[in-house]
């Protein structure tokens, strides 16, 4: 992550049920609503988009009313298991970011 852990970016977030609201975000959960931005209707794994503890950010953003859809995937390889894709369900736009 880049930047000052400090900086802080609003964003409107729409769901379906046409309820809007504002939300406030820096740190990890701010990175981690980046990344789903910019992933779009692909999605991110923490396979692609490394963070130490993605569920953690995953969950966190569910709590402040952001919908987010988790998909279950399978990975081969040594260490062959199952994976999330976390994709980006609400209406989600940047309102201001502020440097702090």
């Amino acid at each position: 992550m880049t930047g000052n852990q400090n900086n802080r970016t609003v964003f409107m977030v729409s769901n379906a049920d046409k309820k809007s609201f504002r939300l406030a975000l820096r740190g990890r959960n701010l990175w981690a609503m980046k990344q789903l931005m910019d992933a779009g209707a692909v999605g991110c794994t923490p396979i692609n988009n490394p963070a130490p503890r993605w569920s953690a950010y995953i969950h966190n953003l569910r709590c402040f009313g952001v919908h987010i859809r988790t998909i279950t995937e399978q990975h081969g390889g040594e260490f062959a298991g199952n994976h999330a894709r976390y994709v980006l369900v609400s209406d989600v736009a940047v309102v201001s970011e502020v440097a702090q």
